[in-house]
């Protein structure tokens, strides 16, 4: 399965070559010039849009290397971070052949989409680095033990959550010593939040974004770990019944008043700032929070994996799982030189350095060095990952226009707006579309 409807990408084939012009830069006699497509999730910026290079693990990790290559130079050039125009753009200057020679994008159907511009990485990787690195099956093509490697998985991943104050739930009398053992328990617990005159449940999801979590995490204990890449090859059909049950479960957080009044036109960007002004008692959202909500809250912060609904066949899941996919370009003039660099960033040393810089996600190597985790949220989260099976979420999963289908549905089924039969619906004829 390739989609190829990008409908608008001849509209800003300008934009993307423009982009593509300005990144390819000259280069010196003998030296070689990589440039590197970046839309913000290995690198850092400040506020105001600059590189903050303290931080940013990618062009660190670039300095690095040129230091120990002096004949090559890493360009790296930050993209909007909007999915959607991102693929667009690259989509465009691909198809001219003008794109960058390396691509970072999501892992997942963000990376298979793209099967047709990207080289296969089979035997890139030595034997003991495909050991000791997981999540290689994230990013093969149709999720196919013997697809295309499409791209080096980056990362431990990132997974969701329940993020809560101490304050408050210690407030209303709660113990969570022990999390909820399920979702309808966690609805329970934030019957007994509004008792007390607060908000239990802190919710942004104009975007539909928050759905997301929860579907994967409600729908993959229904399903088990492998819920989604089945959808995707049609082995499982979206509009399954555990979907439409998971989807009455997410409404009934609104429904039941359990959220603020406004939680389906908030957006995303205040989200977490609510959350740490104390607007609610619970928030869910990702671990790639962690870091800001240490800073903002420290020991106030609590946290366990969304719980499944109950009597789920699979209840120790988590949904969740790589998010950053390094690929280089088929058409690259360039292609042993990044394969070499792309042997760098999987090196154990250079993935424990990404870990100590953003302290979001572990390290998926084996000889991972974990003194590296710092955040005390992290900590918490990479001891709950030993023991728990993972299920890749729909939207990590998907075509790209099914996903953006899925945030739409997400926002609408959770107001009432749609029904939870006619959202799944709409996602298995949207999904039919794409065969």
């Amino acid at each position: 399965m390739k989609p190829t409807r990008w409908g608008a990408a001849l509209l800003v084939t300008g934009l993307a070559l423009g982009l593509a012009a300005c990144s390819t830069g000259a280069e010196e006699t003998g030296d070689v010039t990589l440039t590197l497509w970046d839309p913000g999730l290995l690198s850092k910026s400040t506020e105001d849009g600059k590189v903050d290079t303290d931080k940013s693990f990618i062009h660190q990790a670039a300095a690095l290397y040129e230091e120990q290559n002096p004949g090559v130079k890493i360009e790296i050039v930050q993209t909007s971070g909007d999915t959607s125009a991102d693929g667009v753009q690259f989509q465009a200057a691909s198809i001219a052949g003008d794109g960058p020679d390396i691509r970072v994008g999501f892992a997942g159907g963000n990376t298979l989409s793209f099967e047709d511009f990207l080289l296969d990485l089979d035997g890139t990787f030595s034997d003991e680095t495909v050991a000791d690195i997981k999540g290689w099956n994230t990013v093969k093509a149709d999720y196919k033990s013997d697809g295309a490697q499409l791209a080096l998985p980056y990362g431990g991943g990132s997974y969701f959550y329940v993020f809560y104050n101490k304050e408050m739930i210690d407030a209303a009398g709660i113990d969570l010593s022990t999390p909820p053992e399920s979702w309808e328990d966690l609805l329970d617990l934030g019957d007994e939040v509004k008792k007390t005159g607060e908000t239990p449940f802190w919710v942004a999801n104009q975007e539909g974004y928050v759905g997301a979590w929860v579907i994967a995490a409600l729908a993959g204990g229904e399903l088990g770990p492998d819920a989604f890449t089945d959808m995707y090859n049609g082995e499982i059909a979206v509009d399954d019944p555990a979907m439409v049950k998971a989807y009455e479960a997410f409404h009934e957080l609104y429904d039941r008043g359990l959220t603020n009044p406004d939680a389906g036109s908030v957006g995303n960007a205040d989200a977490l700032s609510g959350f740490v002004q104390g607007n609610g008692a619970f928030y869910i959202s990702g671990a790639w929070e962690n870091a800001q909500m240490n800073d903002a809250m420290g020991d106030n912060v609590g946290v366990f994996a969304i719980p499944r609904l109950e009597g789920a066949k699979y209840p120790d899941t988590v949904a969740g799982g790589p998010n950053v996919a390094v690929s280089i370009t088929n058409y690259s003039k360039h292609t042993e030189q990044a394969q070499d660099f792309l042997r760098f960033l999987a090196e154990p040393s250079t993935i424990d350095l990404y870990v100590k810089l953003f302290q979001v996600e572990a390290s998926n190597s084996a000889s991972a060095d974990e003194s590296v985790i710092t955040n005390p949220l992290l900590q918490s989260e990479a001891e709950q990952l030993k023991s728990a099976e993972t299920v890749y979420p729909f939207d990590n999963v998907m075509p790209q226009s099914v996903i953006e289908l899925f945030y739409k549905v997400n926002a609408q089924v959770f107001t009432g707006a749609m029904s939870a039969e006619d959202g799944v619906a709409q996602l298995q004829a949207a999904y039919d579309a794409e065969q």
